[in-house]
């Protein structure tokens, strides 16, 4: 098994940066958490060091679908994927289904995938448990799935690339809670988990919650959306209008990118702070500038190398983790300088990839 295993036992989130070397062809191994039983909501997280193939035995035929490309989080994950395929050296489809109010139609270009002759397949789930049957189905044909970045229900998945958005949410919410203990005077945040029904979506909220519970923050009525811009913007325009007493505001990376704007227009740099729970290039920016407090990284990119290396792995019959994403640590105004922007993020200017022939 080329993967090396620490005995160290994770008890949450490990704030250690990411040492691995970040260029195309060097980008491991990388400090990783392993979920021991897989795919269980409550396993232990055991730290790994992943170690993908040098290559694959064969030019391997991979389909992968993504919710959309509206969002940096996505095009970081399609920059991961693409590369991986490039250096493994297999051919890849990427469909995107155009946002999360289209399920039918995700669902209908993985079947379209299976029929042209994918050899396995890599999802990034528009709904938590939607694509049950048809992963059920596609899995009973012996193609491999993968379930990458926002999580499935189902059992009948090959393997797992992601991190726990319970995490995510819980960290974002654990810097409030530690900032407004308590005791000390209320203060009023406007939280934007993303679209409804995603699995991703659910447990950063329920992370959230958990953390701020006791303290002295009162989150306001979760308000759910799609991680397009124009809709988190409204929004947040909304929430403020509606709320003036907010001191936050804390959501998906699009919220935090389109609440930048939004509070400055009104004057209220200063007054209203804002949090992601998840980084893209904008929310990295952001931090740089002093206009996002900070977030969690999950490595997207990374995330969706290690779903190619699984799908490599599992078609030629090597042993491999079952369930695996990037340590999540988070980044903010007093670390950003030495972040390896490059393994968290894709390059500046990054435009989507749909094929590798």
């Amino acid at each position: 098994m080329s993967l090396t295993l620490r005995s160290t036992l994770l008890a949450g989130a490990a704030m250690l940066l990411p040492l691995a070397a970040s260029a195309q062809d060097a980008w491991y191994p990388y400090p990783a958490q392993a979920i021991e039983p897989p795919f269980s909501t409550d396993g232990e997280s055991v730290d790994v060091e992943y170690m993908p193939l040098e290559a694959a035995a064969q030019p391997w035929n991979i389909c992968v679908s993504f919710p959309h490309m509206k969002d940096a989080c996505w095009l970081g994950v399609n920059y991961g994927v693409i590369a991986e395929a490039q250096r493994l050296g297999v051919r890849m489809n990427v469909v995107e289904a155009d946002g999360y109010t289209e399920l039918p139609r995700q669902i209908s270009q993985i079947e379209d995938c299976v029929a042209g002759g994918a050899d396995a397949v890599i999802i990034g789930a528009i709904s938590y448990d939607g694509l049950n049957s048809l992963i059920r189905e596609v899995a009973g044909q012996g193609i491999p799935v993968i379930d990458v970045i926002n999580g499935v229900s189902s059992t009948d998945i090959t393997a797992k690339s992601l991190v726990s958005f319970y995490t995510m949410g819980y960290q974002t919410g654990a810097y409030l809670a530690e900032t407004h203990p308590a005791g000390s005077d209320e203060v009023a945040v406007g939280w934007f988990p993303g679209p409804a029904g995603a699995g991703w979506v659910e447990a950063a909220h329920r992370g959230f919650a958990d953390a701020v519970e006791g303290s002295a923050v009162r989150v306001l009525e979760p308000r759910y959306g799609d991680t397009g811009r124009e809709v988190q913007q409204r929004l947040v325009e909304d929430v403020l209008t509606a709320s003036p007493e907010v001191r936050y505001i804390a959501g998906t990376a699009v919220t935090a990118e389109a609440a930048q704007g939004v509070v400055r227009e009104r004057g209220l740099t200063g007054q209203v702070e804002i949090l992601s729970f998840y980084m893209t290039p904008g929310v990295y920016t952001g931090i740089q500038r002093g206009m996002i407090l900070g977030a969690p990284a999950d490595s997207m990119v990374i995330q969706g190398r290690i779903a190619v290396d699984q799908a490599v792995r599992a078609l030629q019959g090597e042993e491999f983790i079952r369930h695996v994403g990037p340590e999540i640590f988070v980044v903010d105004q007093n670390n950003i300088g030495s972040v390896d922007r490059d393994a968290i993020l894709p390059p500046e200017n990054f435009s989507p990839v749909f094929s590798v022939n």
